[in-house]
């Protein structure tokens, strides 16, 4: 069996109602389809989105393929253990030209009994911002599932929620439970668990093209919404060049900001996972011992085989790395 390389995938692009352009024109995609595209796949094995590799050998196969066939090769011993044939992560970009519907994301436990599906932790990274954009995590004080049905039913609800602005680097956990919303005019990377349940609360009154409001889940996000949550999710971090610096640390991912603009000697060996590289920003070549190139640039992902332990990152210039793992 030909030894597995940095695997790059075909995004698939989600039309919606709060979406826009700019991915297209932040990245330089062609092949993005015309219309308001609120969501770039880059990495995923969710059923009728799942990646199709787009580089070497393994080209036309799909990431669950890939896993049944290379197992622990492809996402770590342990990884393998625990999540089968599924990929446990999703990853995206996203814009958001409009405000987005008020949601909530199950755990595990609920959706698993509810959806046979795993449930939804996340981060958000701002890529980008159009000034004074801001974003809803959380509430501003404690409340119940009583005084919240009854501000949606009055339409304040958005008194009870906590806003906070949104600039280029900032960066939010978001775990199940935790009410929230993407304020318009931001581009975001968003690292979550292999979920697409979500519980949507408000859509602020909005109505699609033709004229109809999108279903909203108010009871089944009742019972799973943290009314205790006062927190933002906001991460504080210092940045430091050729250094990786983490930055969320939960049980489902761990993420690291690896900003660098000299060579980089790569060892994982102590690492039983994949790795996902985001590039935000720049662009790198990831040179292995044997002399394979693979070259990374502004907006795409690549996923690190787990057997693949030692190689070393060229900056063509100064560049911006989100990198992810599971713990």
């Amino acid at each position: 069996m030909q030894e597995l390389y940095p695997l790059k995938f075909k995004s698939v692009y989600k039309e919606k109602i709060w979406g826009g352009e700019r991915i297209a024109k932040k990245y330089h995609r062609k092949e993005v389809p015309s219309g308001k595209i609120g969501e770039s796949w880059d990495l995923s094995s969710v059923e009728g989105s799942e990646s199709i590799v787009k580089n070497g050998f393994l080209e036309g196969n799909t990431l669950n393929e890939l896993v049944e066939i290379y197992m622990a090769d492809l996402v770590g011993e342990k990884v393998f253990e625990q999540f089968g044939p599924e990929f446990p992560l999703l990853i995206k970009i996203i814009e958001a030209k409009d405000l987005l519907s008020l949601q909530v994301h199950p755990n595990d436990e609920v959706a698993f009994d509810r959806h046979h599906s795993y449930g939804k932790t996340e981060m958000w990274y701002v890529i980008e911002n159009e000034p004074d954009a801001k974003l809803i995590s959380g509430f501003k004080r404690k409340t119940s599932a009583d005084e919240f049905k009854k501000s949606i039913e009055a339409n304040t609800v958005a008194d009870l929620l906590n806003y906070e602005d949104a600039v280029e680097g900032d960066i939010f956990f978001i775990p199940a439970g935790q009410i929230h919303a993407l304020g318009s005019n931001l581009l975001i990377a968003e690292i979550q668990q292999s979920s697409d349940i979500t519980y949507r609360i408000s859509d602020w009154g909005r109505t699609d093209d033709n004229g109809k409001p999108r279903e909203l889940h108010l009871d089944q996000a009742l019972d799973v919404i943290n009314f205790d949550s006062m927190s933002s999710g906001k991460i504080s971090y210092t940045k430091e060049m050729n250094k990786s610096i983490p930055v969320v640390e939960s049980e489902y991912f761990t993420t690291n900001v690896l900003e660098f603009d000299l060579d980089l000697a790569v060892d994982y060996h102590t690492l039983d996972s994949f790795v996902v590289y985001m590039c935000i920003k720049g662009s790198a070549t990831i040179i292995q011992q044997e002399g394979g190139r693979t070259t990374i640039k502004g907006g795409e992902t690549v996923l690190i085989p787990a057997d693949l332990r030692t190689f070393t990152i060229h900056p063509e210039r100064a560049s911006l790395f989100l990198e992810i793992f599971i713990p």
